[in-house]
């Protein structure tokens, strides 16, 4: 009896689990992706495995600075990568804004066209804003120094 009493708790328990995750109701937010997303989002980059960390080369193949934060837009997309480049262990290293769309990839690894370090460190600084701005705020953007 106890058997058959957990088998048709757990079917049940199955049953409404598998019609919930599958229903939605209308004006209610859905929590993860749909399995029909996993496939686009699984080809995708990641940017704590892909990104972060990466060196920028020239076309030339020189190092020019290394990937160190990205920067989203208040709209969602990437809009600049911050990139850091002289230093000692990350240590007085010179950070500079750069927009995403200047950065392209090229046999696995990203490719800034005419950068030199020299160029880089001679770029305005790049410093993240003193005090966090919400994150509904369209108008809050990270901040270069002149």
């Amino acid at each position: 009896m106890k058997h058959s009493l957990a088998t048709a708790a757990l079917t049940l328990a199955s049953a409404l689990a598998a019609s919930y995750a599958h229903s939605q109701i209308a004006g209610t937010t859905t929590v993860g992706i749909q399995t029909t997303q996993v496939q686009i989002v699984t080809a995708g980059w990641s940017a704590k495995k892909q990104i972060l960390g990466e060196i920028v080369y020239n076309p030339d193949g020189e190092q020019v600075g290394k990937i160190d934060d990205i920067i989203i837009a208040p709209g969602g997309a990437v809009s600049n990568v911050v990139i850091g480049a002289g230093g000692f262990v990350g240590l007085k290293r010179h950070h500079v804004a750069i927009p995403a769309g200047q950065l392209y990839e090229r046999d696995g690894g990203f490719v800034l066209p005419g950068a030199t370090k020299a160029a880089i460190k001679a770029l305005p600084a790049f410093e993240y804003a003193k005090h966090s701005p919400a994150r509904a705020d369209q108008s809050a953007a990270p901040s270069v120094a002149q």
